[in-house]
């Protein structure tokens, strides 16, 4: 082959390299563009999620009050068998309808009101708990008989949703709730000063209520509290131990092998089983055949721990399998028994993988609604729960009540629920982010 044609192969050579070099390259840039582009559209659809929810629910965190002068009933607030105070103060109140002094406090704000339809109508720009929370600051502000207090109540839903601008005032009377009067008294509150919205501590302190100003998640927050205790208390320790058994104890055979491959597999399915299997084995199991009672966060924390179980055992593995074959062989080489290796120096290596699997474990349970609402934590719950057994419901299943509720001002409740929820969310994966780090720094 002469030398011309040897250039002739270099120089076709270096040709078909460049546009080689030059196709992996363009494909490359192409991929990175495509890599961003998902990026940001993943975090464009999740800034609009956020935005949505913190566009309906913000909101709720504030509510409407009405400022009343309320005069002090004449008789004494003081019970006379207990002049120190021992007993309730709500019981010691005297025997006068706080409802009617809400109605007279009314009354003098709009003394033209004469009808008794226009006072009905008057009546229900107030919460059906103004009552209630005139008592009770009568009670706390022990002022002498007849004295004027001017006390913040509850405004109804509707007035609510007129002062946070939810409800259109140019829309056709009998589409709305607030009749034209009813509009007209609210803007002659807001002109005397006598409306205001203030922080809703009720959403935090109160139960469920049918009435939308007064629904609070507190009952459900302790009810999903119990019930992670009982997840906790059950899928932690057993999960750690299954997976501390199948990597450093169970046997490995020929006659065993098969059977812990069997379970291996198991696991693994079992933690990509959909949630409301095991809401319907929880049903069959521990409601229809241990008889136990029906929305208690026992049941729930009992079907939250099974569905766990699988997530923290695969989590724990994971962690004993990351720990350095060398740990095990120094340990055994001085003379360190299985369980001294195991307990002493294995899961002390592995306890920040498997603390941040158990974290994760814990918040996909706290989210889950499907095998709640199989063992009857669906249930309308008023009361807060005070232990194990009392009915309860969860906060995901809270949230689920509330967005099937049919009442506008609902719409807010639900929404801001979700905002706790994803705080406390937030907060769990925030945990297992800094535990983990701590722990990989001490060990």
């Amino acid at each position: 082959m002469s030398s011309v044609d040897r250039q002739q192969r270099s120089r076709t050579a270096r040709r078909r390299v460049r546009a080689s070099l030059a196709r992996r390259r363009r494909r490359e840039r192409l991929f990175r563009a495509a890599g961003l582009l998902a990026t940001a559209a993943g975090l464009a659809f999740l800034g609009m999620f956020f935005a949505s929810l913190i566009a309906k629910g913000a909101s709720a965190f504030v509510q409407t009050h009405v400022l009343l002068d309320v005069e002090t009933p004449v008789a004494a607030l003081i019970d006379p068998v207990d002049p120190v105070g021992q007993a309730d103060p709500i019981d010691l109140i005297d025997p006068v309808d706080p409802d009617a002094l809400v109605n007279d406090s009314l009354r003098e704000l709009f003394p033209l009101v004469t009808s008794r339809n226009d006072r009905r109508q008057l009546a229900r720009l107030l919460s059906i708990d103004a009552g209630e929370s005139v008592r009770r600051a009568l009670v706390a502000a022990g002022a002498e008989a007849g004295t004027r207090l001017s006390i913040w109540v509850p405004a109804a839903a509707t007035v609510d949703m007129l002062s946070k601008g939810q409800l259109d005032p140019d829309v056709e009377e009998r589409l709305r709730p607030l009749s034209d009067v009813q509009i007209a008294w609210v803007a002659q509150l807001k002109g005397e000063g006598r409306l205001k919205k203030r922080f809703n501590s009720a959403l935090f302190t109160n139960g469920d209520s049918r009435e939308p100003e007064l629904a609070g998640i507190r009952g459900a927050l302790m009810g999903s509290f119990y019930m992670l205790l009982v997840t906790m208390a059950l899928a932690f320790p057993i999960g750690v131990a299954a997976a501390v058994y199948l990597e450093e104890f169970a046997p490995r055979n020929r006659w065993s092998a098969p059977f812990g491959r069997l379970i291996e597999v198991n696991i693994n399915n079992l933690a990509a089983v959909p949630s409301i299997v095991f809401g319907l084995l929880g049903l069959a199991v521990f409601i229809d055949w241990l008889a136990l009672p029906r929305s208690a966060p026992l049941v729930g924390g009992l079907v939250l721990s099974l569905l766990t179980l699988p997530v923290i055992i695969i989590a724990s593995r994971a962690a004993i399998q990351s720990v350095s074959p060398s740990i095990r062989e120094a340990a055994l080489a001085l003379g360190a028994s299985r369980m001294q290796m195991v307990f002493h120096h294995i899961l002390p290596q592995a306890l920040p993988g498997v603390l941040t699997g158990t974290i994760i474990g814990m918040s996909r349970a706290l989210g889950e609604t499907a095998p709640l609402l199989m063992i009857g934590m669906v249930a309308f719950i008023v009361d807060i729960p005070g232990g194990f057994t009392d009915p309860a419901t969860a906060l995901p299943v809270q949230i689920y009540l509330w967005a099937d509720t049919p009442e506008p001002a609902f719409a807010e409740r639900t929404s801001a629920a979700i905002l706790v929820l994803l705080g406390f969310l937030l907060v769990m994966n925030l945990a297992a982010v800094v535990i983990r780090q701590r722990m990989e720094n001490k060990v």
